[in-house]
């Protein structure tokens, strides 16, 4: 983490014991992703006057680059949250699964946008929207067709000449001709 662990105790003393096990579920989080930026931890023990029967509330609020991600549940009657260890844990699973979201999220979108290695580069020199087909302006100067067809995504209506585009080539009828353009 680059900013320290920030433990609050509320309604109750502050506790060796709980610090350390929050310490080592934060630990245990960065098994799952390793660019938490920042984690504060609140520990609350509502109705101080109940010597018996008060359930703990445990919000985790992290910091990962593009999001900031909350876990401040209300167990409501949960009775096992009457254990702030028991607490702890499940704020902490829940944290976790959030962490796995948006990893899973990020990567997605990393995946949609990145670069397809190996496929050559080109611009979109020319485009016919109406007949549904343009040419695409490689750096060595030639020139290849694309059809409408060949666009992913449903992309063709969204190109314009000078859009830069990724292509996988192949031999046509007429000449080289793009079976497949990344918008």
């Amino acid at each position: 983490m680059q900013v320290p662990l920030e433990i609050t105790f509320r309604g109750m003393d502050r506790s060796d014991a709980i610090e350390a096990r929050i310490r080592e579920k934060a630990t245990w989080l960065e098994t799952f992703h390793d660019r938490i930026m920042s984690c504060r931890v609140v520990v609350e023990a509502p109705h101080r006057h109940h010597h018996k029967g008060r359930i703990y509330t445990v919000a985790v609020d992290l910091t990962v680059p593009g999001a900031e991600l909350v876990v401040n549940r209300d167990p409501g009657a949960d009775h096992a949250h009457e254990d702030v260890y028991v607490a702890i844990r499940d704020a902490f699973d829940a944290a976790k699964r959030q962490l796995e979201a948006h990893s899973r999220k990020q990567q997605g979108k990393e995946m949609a946008h990145a670069e397809h290695p190996g496929h050559p580069e080109g611009t979109v020199g020319e485009i016919f929207p109406d007949e549904g087909y343009g040419r695409i302006e490689t750096a060595d100067g030639r020139s290849i067709y694309f059809h409408r067809n060949s666009v992913l995504e449903n992309g063709f209506d969204a190109l314009k000449v000078g859009s830069r585009v990724q292509f996988v080539e192949e031999a046509g009828l007429e000449g080289p001709q793009a079976s497949t353009v990344y918008p």
